[in-house]
């Protein structure tokens, strides 16, 4: 098997566990496989130091406040009070899958950031990405790749060590996202700058977020783009430690940069709260209508597309429903068969 144990020392993390319960290893290990088996996941490898904010990217994404679930190679949930020490400060091993009950469509699998002067951890996320892209089923695949550096330091914005990655770690088909969290702490210091410099602290305020990420991007951002392998694009979080965070920028974005059609349609359903997403990407692909807004297709070639557009809704139409087009009344039904 492409996934077995291997060594404990591998790249480990700093995502935090759940703490320990009481477990009953069968049922777990049973719900875990028939969540694989069932479900078509959307795989997430997500990168970062320690405090870089990746526990609390992953619990917005899947609205909770949960701390994650945590699945060893062998497919059985991990007991906090079984776990090694360094395990026990939420460092695990990378191939180890990580799920939120709020979304258990969404695997997690997590890497601490790379630290200068250590490639250890480097080799582990090239030898992962590397060993996912050769299986052949989609939901063994890893799909996307979300990179967090917390920009709360200036003085140690980007590491040399996050920038090796950019340079030496090829992705493929899978696209990168870079996450700068913690921008919230540069508006502060952007705000004690333009106060000041004479500003009112209400203009101020008013004016630091747009200029801190500009003036940030032009020191330090900006230098991603011109490594051998840059991000597909970026964004800057704020406030992430508020319950009510909101990451639909980032679904939106990751659903943007998705170039797979099928690798697409496994993430809107798995991302399941935002209908209106599923919407405009079933419509972009799939309009029923000519230049002049007329229904410009026949009875056959609308059910057709009908179906491809259910293709976008996965979590919401069955497979045992049946579709009858009314193409004179411009209608389709939608009835559970027998």
């Amino acid at each position: 098997a492409p996934y077995q144990a291997r060594n404990r020392e591998m790249s480990q993390s700093n995502i935090k566990t759940q703490p320990g319960q009481y477990l009953d290893p069968e049922r777990e290990r049973i719900r875990a496989e028939n969540i694989r088996e069932f479900t078509c996941r959307f795989r997430v490898l997500i990168i970062g130091r320690a405090n870089a904010g990746k526990t609390t990217i992953l619990q917005r994404v899947c609205h909770t406040t949960e701390q994650p679930k945590i699945f060893n190679v062998r497919g059985s949930m991990m007991d906090l009070s079984e776990l090694s020490p360094t395990a026990k400060r939420g460092e695990h091993n990378i191939e180890d899958e990580m799920t939120f009950d709020s979304n258990p469509r969404y695997v997690f699998h997590d890497s601490r950031g790379f630290e200068a002067g250590r490639t250890s951890e480097l080799e582990d996320v090239k030898n992962f990405i590397q060993q996912r892209s050769a299986v052949s089923h989609m939901k063994e695949q890893l799909h996307a790749i979300w990179y967090c550096i917390p920009i709360n330091n200036e003085a140690r914005a980007i590491t040399r060590a996050e920038l090796d990655f950019f340079d030496e770690c090829g992705t493929g088909r899978v696209p990168v996202i870079v996450l700068f969290t913690k921008a919230d702490l540069l508006d502060a210091r952007t705000t004690a700058r333009l106060v000041k410099s004479g500003m009112s602290i209400e203009a101020a305020a008013r004016q630091a977020k747009e200029e801190s990420i500009n003036n940030f991007y032009k020191s330090f951002g900006h230098v991603l783009y011109a490594k051998k392998y840059p991000p597909a694009n970026h964004m800057y979080f704020r406030d992430m430690q508020n319950t009510m965070g909101d990451c639909s920028v980032l679904v939106k974005e990751t659903a943007a940069v998705l170039s797979d059609d099928a690798i697409l349609q496994l993430f809107l359903s798995a991302q399941q709260n935002s209908l209106s997403l599923s919407m405009e990407y079933a419509v972009k692909r799939l309009l029923l209508f000519d230049d002049q807004g007329q229904w410009g297709k026949n009875e056959e070639e609308v059910l057709a597309t009908i179906k491809n557009v259910f293709t976008y809704f996965p979590h919401v139409v069955s497979q045992n429903q049946v579709l009858y087009c009314d193409a004179d009344n411009r209608m389709v039904w939608v009835l559970n068969s027998m």
